[in-house]
């Protein structure tokens, strides 16, 4: 009986500790990168992204799989460590991000938000930091992991009219490479979130590269929140 019991033991902290494959949360995200968000056209398609449960550390293991309009498969899915202030750790192969997954996947974390409890018109920061290979259009750097540092400035502007319970947030930045050779990025963001769902439901964000590479140094992305389940 006690060999049981320490077996069962066993299995029961292993199963504490492993998140399971079977997502918590499911959503599908509709894009525009460099484009407006739509249903169909170039550069738009849809990112989905499964929460799968909590690790022990206390992070959340997200996936995301992005869907470009008008091509015959999805892209590789990309599965990463969420922690709650909004730092990202992509340990599984292929260890990258895509332009809208830089995005997204810090706002999914748990805090991320979590200023908002003072009021809708608060103001804070947010400090973490994004490792991985973040793909061409992000950075420049297919398949190199780097960490970037993030901060950035959050402040409510206030509960959106006709659009209750949405509250919208404006956010302002920047993302610091570290090592490499050490590219920066400016970013600019309002976000429509639900503090209900603790989602958000729209996104429309500018980001900046520095040093410039192109007359082209610039990442705009748009997300549009298409389904959500469960809900809470």
């Amino acid at each position: 009986m006690k060999v049981i019991g320490l077996v069962l033991a066993v299995l029961f902290a292993l199963t504490a500790q492993t998140p399971t494959s079977t997502p918590v949360r499911h959503l599908v995200y509709r894009f525009g990168y460099n484009t407006k968000v739509a249903e169909t056209g170039n550069g738009t398609g849809t990112t989905t992204v499964d929460i799968l449960g909590r690790a022990a550390d206390g992070g959340v293991m997200i996936s995301g799989t992005d869907f470009w309009w008008n091509t015959a498969r999805p892209r590789a899915t990309n599965t990463c460590e969420v922690y709650p202030s909004g730092s990202v750790n992509c340990a599984q192969a292929p260890y990258s991000l895509s332009p809208m997954q830089i995005t997204l996947f810090p706002l999914l974390a748990r805090k991320y938000f979590s200023g908002l409890a003072a009021g809708p018109k608060a103001t804070w920061t947010n400090t973490f930091h994004v490792t991985g290979a973040i793909v061409p259009g992000a950075t420049g750097f297919a398949g190199k992991v780097t960490t970037w540092n993030c901060a950035f400035t959050l402040v409510g502007k206030g509960p959106i009219a006709g659009s209750a319970p949405l509250i919208l947030v404006h956010q302002t930045g920047k993302m610091d490479q570290q090592g490499a050779r050490f590219f920066s990025a400016t970013e600019k963001a309002d976000v429509a979130y639900d503090p209900v769902q603790k989602v958000p439901v729209y996104v429309n964000e500018k980001r900046a590269h520095v040093p410039q590479q192109t007359v082209y140094n610039y990442d705009i992305i748009q997300l549009k929140l298409q389904t959500l389940s469960p809900r809470y």
